[in-house]
């Protein structure tokens, strides 16, 4: 078995090896928040926009569980469809 290169990092220099690099973990990408009151909620229909705190520049959070695990920004994916561009790893040794 291969040792971790010191020299990676972000997700792949995790010192994780095996069978469990193949079981699948969900990542959730938070764009914004937005925060209305009960009425301006009930009040929202189809094609209504709800603002969010944040512009579409701004740098979005990705999160295993409930942990920060890195920054990036919104792209194009190849396919046409939406992707993550990761521009900071977050250090995750505590908390």
């Amino acid at each position: 078995m291969a040792d971790t290169n010191p020299q990676d990092q972000g997700l792949q220099g995790s010192g994780i090896s095996g069978k469990l690099r193949s079981v699948p973990v969900e990542v959730r990408v938070t764009v914004g928040r937005a925060r209305p009151s009960v009425s301006e909620l009930l009040a929202l229909g189809q094609e209504d926009v709800l603002p969010l705190d944040r512009r579409i520049e701004d740098p979005v959070e990705l999160f295993i569980g409930d942990r920060l695990v890195a920054c990036g920004e919104l792209v194009e994916a190849e396919d046409g469809g939406l992707g993550v561009r990761i521009t900071e790893m977050v250090d995750g040794g505590n908390g």
